[in-house]
């Protein structure tokens, strides 16, 4: 296997993309958004089972109170967002395009929303176990997207032995800018958090990986590292998907993770930079996620940023705010590359939104589907070197358990860079979606 960091002599890795930024709004300071008259909070708020509520119609909640149980160790409990009363609890609109049982909240306008108080916590004096517990407890997962609980992610297989916490701050996705918020605001709070993380994976030493088109970053977090003798910061080049733990890792320590398999298999363990600094928020003063700061940006908005806002807020209500002033207008749950669209502005934010992103015109190709014409530029960009062309076709003639079987599909993170490049406007991506949702559906059904 060929080190592209002997070669080059920089931090990166084979193929990917460049696409244009748009990351005006990492220069405006995070604000809180005004809190809206109601929230709707589905059960499901992570990859694992959904938490079984546990209030009831008509039931006054505290801001932070636990609304909703784990179900089981692939769960994670949910707070109420806003001090009010119970209103519903019943099927809503995500933004997957299917309904979830939700629990309704509609927010007391007399509450000053103060976060009910608990027991602050000895940080230092908790054990590995206790900290990972601590994290459940909070309601925590994966903030950069993929929602995974991240104390399961924590609880490493005692046949492994992480050595390394690998800390993403990349956020390669164009219009994307909260972690760097976060990466300015709150640098004490993330490094306590990677304290905490090594300490719950029993690692050693902590990198964290930034681009190097955010030097202010870079200069922030270096100037509190003096102290840390076990976490460095080391800057990778800027590029898509960078942010992508299988590339981010290769830039960072010139190593692969094996086809299918995980971070812990070669020592290392993940974690996204705002998932990290929360825990170093919310676990001192042992309070839950309850909110999270999104990236508001796009076309036809006069105020444009970062912004805090308590979860389960409806898109219709962060439109208001931000004074939205066009007529029609594509909306991303997420970045343009990798994001979800919104069917309704009744979709709520959820713990996994980390931006809502409006486009006008930008939001869509004119041009029709054409026939792959073989120029091979999606094996040029993709960055885990799968043929993008090859397994399009096969996805045409619904041969989905050959795309999986002998075309490794399930490597595909859904990057997108495929379908960006591509001259013939195939949605290579989209097909590749579809083709996993349906092996998946395939497998359930077989046992």
């Amino acid at each position: 296997m060929i080190n592209l960091l002997q070669i080059f002599g920089k931090k990166t890795f084979a193929h990917g993309i460049h696409p244009d930024e748009y990351k005006e709004t990492s220069q405006k300071i995070t604000r809180r958004l005004a809190f809206p008259t109601k929230v709707s909070l589905p059960l499901a708020q992570s990859i694992g089972k959904p938490a079984r509520a546990i209030v009831h119609k008509g039931q006054y909640v505290q801001r932070g109170e636990l609304i909703a149980e784990a179900d089981g160790f692939m769960s994670v409990p949910l707070h109420a967002s806003v001090t009010g009363i119970v209103a519903a609890i019943e099927l809503v609109l995500t933004a997957k395009g299917n309904k979830e049982l939700a629990i309704i909240l509609e927010t007391s306008l007399s509450s000053g929303q103060a976060v009910l108080k608990s027991a602050t916590k000895n940080i230092a004096s908790m054990s590995r176990t206790e900290l990972i517990q601590a994290v459940q407890n909070m309601g925590m997962v994966g903030l950069g997207g993929a929602a995974f609980p991240t104390h399961v992610k924590m609880s490493i297989p005692n046949d492994r032995n992480i050595h390394t916490v690998i800390v993403n701050g990349c956020e390669c996705e164009p219009f994307l800018t909260t972690d760097h918020r976060v990466m300015l605001e709150q640098v004490q709070n993330l490094i306590l958090g990677i304290q905490i993380a090594l300490k719950c994976v029993d690692a050693e030493t902590a990198i964290i990986g930034i681009e190097n088109n955010k030097p202010d970053v870079l200069e922030a977090i270096k100037s509190h590292l003096a102290n840390e003798t076990n976490i460095t910061v080391v800057a990778v080049e800027t590029k898509y998907p960078q942010g992508a733990e299988k590339m981010l890792i290769k830039s960072l320590l010139g190593v692969e993770i094996p086809s299918k398999g995980l971070p812990s298999e070669i020592g290392l363990a993940v974690f996204n930079v705002t998932t990290l600094a929360q825990i170093g928020t919310l676990m001192p003063l042992s309070q839950p996620l309850i909110e999270r700061i999104i990236t508001i940006t796009g076309d036809n908005l006069r105020k444009s940023g970062n912004y805090i806002v308590p979860l389960g807020t409806s898109l219709g209500h962060i439109l208001n705010h931000a004074d939205f002033f066009g007529n029609e207008a594509e909306l991303i749950l997420g970045g343009p590359m990798m994001g979800m669209a919104a069917a309704s502005l009744d979709v709520p934010i959820t713990k996994g939104t980390g931006a809502v992103l409006v486009l006008d015109k930008r939001a869509t190709k004119d041009d029709e589907i054409m026939p792959c014409i073989k120029c091979s530029l999606c094996l040029q960009a993709c960055p885990i070197n799968l043929n993008p062309s090859e397994l399009g076709q096969l996805a045409a003639k619904r041969r989905y358990d050959v795309m999986e079987e002998q075309y490794n599909l399930n490597d595909c993170f859904d990057c997108g860079c495929c379908s960006y490049v591509c001259p013939s406007n195939i949605p290579l991506v989209q097909y590749f979606r579809i083709a996993k949702t349906l092996n998946r559906e395939r497998h359930r059904q077989n046992g």
